[in-house]
């Protein structure tokens, strides 16, 4: 445990402040200043001697939460660093992008504001790049074996990174131009600096793992040659297809699913030409979908310009406070305020899209909504709510079905599950022998946390279907469910 009366003494809940809105939507840096490591120490210190820690519960990566804390506080950054990177490969990833279930588990949020558990993680790993502690690990020897993973987002990553380090020769593949997946074309810049993510690809490169970027996997290689060319693949190319609007008007200009308008911000705001990009500037903006990525592309709207950003939600606004259906230490559906919806704009609540309204030239105009009210089983019009709102620009951020069905799966032959993801047993392996799953295209859509903890698992497997055994954590087992955030 960290200090024994910390939780007596520091009760206040502090994290580092966000910089002022005028300021930060005039650049795409991250929002968060610097905290002073004291104060983060003393909220480290608020880890109480809770006896089960159900922090643990919470994180599907089974951090070691009350280890670090304790060395944290005590200012130990090097021992509190390889303490928390025996769980997680990138903490200052999931420091930065989770949302931190383990917080909601924290015993001592039963009564007072939790552990700041998540800052906590960021701060240790930056002070263990900060000071050199975070070095790669070449293995001491090579297996023999060749391992492919399609997909470098969090799920491939991890797996690359623990089979590299097992002594696999692995190569992972990625259909853009630079590796990282969502976290490079899908996170903007001001929740997660790239150059964060190039870190730890250098580390990753520099431990022998070797990276094929711009390379469509099911077109320019396709399965079979993959299957001949490695001793195992993994499949970790994500859910991609998004959900769709299916209602009148779907077909005017100026409507776009969130991942066709991220990527382009992405790569505007680190410098790179765009043609013919997608812009907010100037225009009244509708963002469908009141999630994660919904916030992300109101913050990047606002960045560019918007003249106005509303968001919509088909769902009630959320409460305040822990509903009491979802007692401690679920994760409570609540009213949460991202540092984009701080930012301006507005939330509209309990509304369905009814049609979208063309200005006669084939762009959107306007948007029309109606009020519903969730009865039977189902959502039914509230009659006479019926509205217009002005858009010449909205983005549909509703989350997405699964994986890319066609080329690759195909090709492979692999069987999909109810939910079109890659079906998969209890060793994470598909129905074709030697071919893996870990992440979003076997689980669906899903949090950052399960993605890393399922390229690690994936990793043990697949070493140990390899070799015959596996020195590598297993951390969780496929069967179980995301969290509904």
């Amino acid at each position: 445990m960290a200090d024994p009366q910390g939780f007596l003494t520091v009760r206040q809940r502090e994290l580092p402040a966000r910089r002022p809105v005028p300021v930060r939507l005039r650049d795409w840096r991250e929002v968060y200043e610097a905290q002073v490591l004291g104060q983060l120490q003393r909220q480290a210190g608020r880890c109480m001697d809770c006896g089960i820690p159900f922090c643990h519960s919470g994180c599907p990566l089974g951090n070691l939460i009350p280890e670090w804390n304790d060395l944290t506080w005590k200012g130990q950054w090097s021992p509190a660093m390889e303490r928390l990177h025996a769980t997680n490969n990138f903490p200052e990833f999931t420091g930065r992008l989770c949302p931190a279930p383990c917080e909601t588990a924290c015993v001592l949020g039963i009564n007072q504001p939790a552990v700041t558990i998540k800052q906590v993680e960021v701060t240790i790993v930056e002070e263990g790049f900060a000071h050199g502690f975070v070095a790669p690990q070449p293995p001491e020897r090579l297996s023999g074996k060749t391992v492919a993973v399609v997909g470098s987002g969090p799920a491939g990553l991890a797996a690359a990174q623990q089979l590299t380090r097992a002594g696999h020769t692995v190569a992972v593949y990625e259909r853009a131009d630079k590796p990282g997946g969502l976290l490079r074309y899908g996170i903007p810049e001001f929740k997660m600096e790239k150059a964060i993510l190039d870190r730890r690809i250098a580390q990753m490169e520099a431990e022998g793992t070797r990276f094929r970027c711009g390379v469509d996997v099911g077109g320019e290689i396709t399965g079979q040659q993959l299957r001949t060319r490695f001793d195992a693949v993994v499949l970790a190319m994500g859910a991609t297809v998004p959900r769709d609007l299916p209602v009148p008007g779907r077909e005017f200009a100026g409507v776009h699913q969130a991942m066709e308008y991220l990527p382009q911000g992405n790569r505007a705001a680190l410098g790179e030409s765009v043609e013919g990009q997608i812009l907010a500037t100037d225009k009244d903006v509708i963002v469908i979908g009141g999630g994660d990525t919904g916030a992300d592309c109101i913050g990047t709207a606002l960045r560019q310009g918007a003249r106005s950003v509303t968001s919509l939600e088909i769902m009630p606004r959320p409460s305040d406070e822990r509903p009491a259906a979802q007692p401690w230490p679920t994760y409570p559906m609540i009213y949460r305020v991202a540092s984009a919806h701080e930012e301006g704009g507005e939330r509209v609540y309990a509304v369905s899209t009814t049609e979208i309204l063309g200005d006669g030239e084939g762009r959107v105009r306007a948007l029309r909504l109606v009020e519903v009210s969730f009865q039977n089983g189902r959502f039914e019009p509230v009659p006479g709510s019926e509205r217009e709102l002005p858009a010449q620009l909205i983005l549909l951020a509703m989350g997405f079905l699964g994986p890319q069905q066609t080329g690759l799966l195909d090709q492979l032959e692999v069987e999909r599950d109810a939910r079109t993801n890659v079906a998969r047993d209890g060793a994470y392996m598909s129905s074709v022998p030697g071919v893996f799953v870990a992440g979003d295209a076997g689980r669906g859509q899903s949090l950052i946390v399960w993605a890393i903890a399922e390229g690690r698992a994936a990793a043990h497997e697949v070493d140990r279907w390899l070799m015959g055994s596996s020195q590598l954590p297993r951390p969780i087992n496929p069967t179980d469910r995301p969290l509904t955030i």
